[in-house]
């Protein structure tokens, strides 16, 4: 059997970037509570030509593959740094793109960055309700980091961290449910007795 297929997004526009190690941060919990092949997205891999494109055919290469990835992916990984109290636009481009019906049921964690905590909703009430429109199921502990969460580009804080070790059991659980379901024979037709 294959491996899960994880794939991260973040919508950072330079490397190093906080919003990037925490996706690596997830990725690497994930990995530890299940066999998957990861691959990490930025923002900056998409091309410069992202934001001139209006349909799915004038889509640079680079951002091409990476919506062709997110789309074949069995989960995701997604993260933004906030931008004016919400997700940046170009992410929301990128998933313009995307097929609604490649990410229904898809399990994705969500992550955002910014400069202190009064941006920690964000998540919920930016990330999880686009993810709900491409029903999408999203993970219940969603993680947020803000400056202070980080030193020297490395995330530092527990209470983060211990979010972080939350969400990447949360998906393993998951994606590990769905393996065993996928593997076992398949059931008959309930049997429902009459009340009487």
């Amino acid at each position: 059997m294959s491996l899960p297929r994880i794939v991260g997004f973040t919508a950072n526009l330079q490397r190093p970037s906080k919003t990037r190690a925490l996706a690596e941060a997830l990725a690497e919990a994930v990995g530890a509570e299940i066999r998957a092949e990861i691959r990490l997205y930025d923002m900056v891999d998409a091309g410069t030509g992202l934001g001139a494109a209006w349909s799915r055919d004038l889509l640079p290469l680079p951002a091409r593959r990476i919506v062709e990835a997110i789309e074949g992916a069995d989960a995701l990984i997604v993260g933004s740094p906030v931008y004016k109290g919400a997700y940046t636009g170009l992410f929301k481009h990128l998933f313009d793109f995307v097929d609604p019906a490649a990410l229904v049921g898809k399990p994705v964690i969500l992550s955002a960055t910014g400069g202190g905590p009064r941006h920690a909703l964000v998540v919920e009430h930016s990330l999880r309700p686009l993810f709900g429109f491409f029903s999408a199921h999203t993970i219940p502990s969603a993680v947020y980091g803000s400056d202070a969460d980080f030193r020297d580009g490395v995330l530092v804080d527990a209470g983060v961290k211990a979010r972080v070790k939350d969400a990447a059991g949360q998906l393993a659980d998951l994606l590990g449910a769905r393996a065993a379901r996928a593997s076992a024979p398949k059931a008959g037709p309930a049997a429902f007795a009459s009340a009487g």
